[in-house]
């Protein structure tokens, strides 16, 4: 299926302004754009909802807003759908296609809400007494099940109200733990749980009676924290049954990936039952098919391994019996979407440095890619109708249509006119034998303004995970164009334990985060530097975040020569320490083949600290004092280290960020202290 790329509609634009002033892309330009996300399509497949969010640089946040496009026009035209002061999220057809639900906090704390599509007002559906998190509508219309943050003693929500608001009032502050986690991602536990729920609908729409509890019963959160969402639950088509994943916390949480799906009935009444017990490692995603008679979902084998491939499992309801579908596809599945038909399932997956629609028949298993190049986001089907997101490494997402047999329909055209005299660095995709032999992928970006025969200084940026991919996608954190519009060229590969390559591929970065991935970032740059001839070898600096931090530190100790500077965000400097005092356990332990205290040698053979004596290259260091992944005593490790050696450094800090930079300004000043560090150490 033929796509008309946003590369070539870029192109074309910087053509046709080249007389207008171009310019490069900013970091003001970046943190400025809209950007579209959550698709939904109607129950008809008619239209589609779905959010723009936009920037408010005054109140340094974002800010989100439900908008509306009909497919049945001939020329459909967005039109917003929902507007207020507070953001609305999470758009969802009611089961007769006349209304939006959503949830917004415009009522003082986050709820759901209503949109008529005609027209008018929308109607509040829940006024709990705490914060909805997420929700779904059931298929009939007749039921809302919404996950919220109760203590599980509590016998209602009023409990869990009284219990806040009193703790609020005391003057004590100390916290009391006898279990991990006590802390995750960027919020220190206060005991409560994300506990699913459901409650009826009346016909107008709105909430008609008390919430009953799902899965209060056990010991985890549901959605799962910190990312978990709705697509961890889900109604039958019938709207009588719900299935949902949670891992049970105990005392193991912190180094478990043991999810499992249980079903339970819509209305509660029963225990929720375990339809996964067999698997000890991590199942999620359940989605049932339009004749509710078979479970699709996904599915990790090996306990453990965040990282493992998700395989698609298929269980007919009845009988419970399992089965693997398309078993021979070596990719890892992201999200699940049944077709109408019940035949196939839309699945998304990271592709040799795309990132793909793909559709897996369900008798054969044969699988069909639907979209080529560029990375896929979000998306929905209904009928015969798919809607998507997709972005590439010169355009950021656009909502895109697509049908059987039909060219791909681009629905938005975001950020056009605002960014209209930008000129965008050109892109490619390239590869190389690597360690081992094998074919490792990279791409190169040049600056906005290159002129055949001049050579550019490069930033050489190295992805976290470690089991990611800086692919043909784009980014609001670590986006090649920003570089690219400050003059300089880029080079990013993707090295040994990247994903989207193979399972294998993945797995040979675990117990070897020194070895094979710096081999594969020596030869990439140097197959990089023979190819293309405006990379500028002797002008470059190395830049990193999380898994990449970590590589920046080990390049100083390990490729002490290879660069004029370096950049090291988030990164681990010393794996003892990593390994005690990271939240998710399973991570290191995966990493280094068990924990710490039983086999301490695995994780000392590659730890960054053993190669201090070594360093020599200028470094800026960032830190999120609220990473609780890396915490900020790697940092100050990091950055005392080079200090004491008297090496030029420099530590830029936020209070108020995780392990990504958020916040608009702190976004703008963190690429302008990146950019000023290069700028010192590579122009003149």
């Amino acid at each position: 299926m033929r796509l008309h790329l946003l590369t070539m509609a870029a192109a074309t634009l910087a053509a046709g302004t080249a007389m207008a002033a171009p310019r490069g892309f900013t970091v003001e330009d970046l943190v400025n754009m809209e950007r579209v996300g959550s698709p939904a399509v109607s129950p008809d497949a008619t239209r589609v909802v779905y959010t723009v969010r936009s920037t408010d640089m005054k109140k340094n946040r974002g800010h989100t807003e439900l908008w509306l496009v009909d497919l049945r026009a001939a020329k459909p035209a967005p039109k917003r759908l929902a507007s207020h002061s507070a953001s609305s999220t999470d758009p969802e057809w009611s089961a007769s296609g006349d209304a939006v639900y959503f949830l917004s906090s415009r009522s003082g704390s986050s709820q759901v809400w209503r949109q008529p599509v005609a027209g008018g007002k929308p109607v509040q559906v829940t006024n709990l007494p705490l914060d909805v998190d997420s929700f779904r509508v059931s298929p009939t219309g007749e039921r809302l099940a919404f996950s919220m943050a109760v203590f599980r003693d509590c016998a209602d929500l009023a409990c869990t109200k009284a219990r806040l608001e009193a703790k609020e009032k005391d003057k004590a502050t100390g916290k009391v733990y006898d279990r991990l986690f006590v802390r995750h991602w960027d919020t220190w536990s206060d005991h409560r749980n994300a506990v699913l729920f459901s409650a009826p609908l009346d016909k107008s729409g709105k909430l008609a009676g008390a919430p009953v509890s799902l899965s209060g019963s056990l010991d985890g959160d549901v959605p799962s924290k910190p990312f978990g969402d709705r697509e961890e639950f889900r109604f039958s088509p019938d709207g009588k049954t719900m299935v949902f994943s949670v891992r049970i916390a105990g005392k193991t949480e912190a180094w478990s990936t043991n999810f499992d799906l249980y079903t339970v009935p819509a209305a509660g009444g029963a225990a929720p039952r375990n339809l996964t017990a067999d698997n000890p490692a991590w199942d999620t995603k359940g989605v049932f098919s339009p004749d509710g008679r078979t479970l699709a979902y996904l599915a990790m084998a090996r306990p453990g391994f965040e990282a493992d491939r998700f395989q698609i499992m298929l269980m007919d309801v009845a009988s419970g019996q399992k089965r693997k579908l398309a078993a021979d596809w070596d990719r890892s599945a992201g999200n699940l979407v049944w077709r109408a038909d019940g035949q196939a399932l839309i699945v998304d997956a990271e592709d040799v440095g795309q990132h793909r629609l793909f559709s897996i028949d369900v008798a054969s298993g044969k699988v069909t890619a639907l979209t080529g190049k560029g990375a896929i986001g979000a998306f929905d089907a209904r009928g015969d109708t798919v809607a998507y997101t997709l972005a590439n490494l010169g355009s950021g997402a656009q909502l895109y249509t697509m049908k059987p047999g039909a060219e791909a329909k681009q629905l938005t055209d975001l950020n056009s006119e605002r960014l209209k005299d930008v000129r965008w660095g050109e892109y490619e995709q390239f590869s190389f034998t690597g360690a081992n032999g094998d074919t490792v992928y990279g791409h190169v970006m040049k600056p906005w303004n290159a002129e055949p025969g001049k050579k550019y200084p490069v930033a050489f940026l190295v992805h976290g995970g470690p089991q990611g991919s800086f692919g043909n996608g784009w980014s609001y954190r670590w986006n090649p164009q920003v570089y690219a519009g400050a003059g300089y060229a880029t080079v990013f590969i993707d090295f040994h334990g990247s994903t989207g390559y193979g399972q294998k591929f993945t797995d040979s970065i675990s117990n070897d985060w020194g070895g094979k991935p710096l081999e594969d970032l020596q030869k990439g740059l140097d197959a990089a530097v023979k190819k293309f001839a405006w990379l500028d070898r002797e002008r470059s600096c190395a830049l990193g975040a999380s898994y990449g931090g970590y590589m920046m530190n080990w390049i100083a100790g390990n490729w002490s020569d290879g660069f004029r500077c370096i950049v090291n965000h988030d990164g681990v400097f010393d794996t003892r320490g990593m390994a005690y005092s990271t939240e998710e356990q399973w991570f290191t332990d995966w990493e280094s083949g068990g924990p710490y205290f039983q086999v301490p040698d695995n994780h000392e053979r590659f730890n960054p600290v053993h190669h201090v004596n070594k360093w020599k290259t200028p470094m800026l260091v960032i830190q999120g004092d609220l990473d609780f992944r890396i915490p900020t005593a790697q940092a100050l490790g990091t950055f005392t280290a080079l200090q004491r050696k008297g090496i030029e450094s420099k530590l830029l800090v936020f209070p108020d960020e995780n392990h990504w930079v958020l916040k608009p300004a702190n976004s703008v000043q963190w690429h302008h202290t990146v950019i000023g560090w290069l700028d010192q150490y590579l122009k003149p």
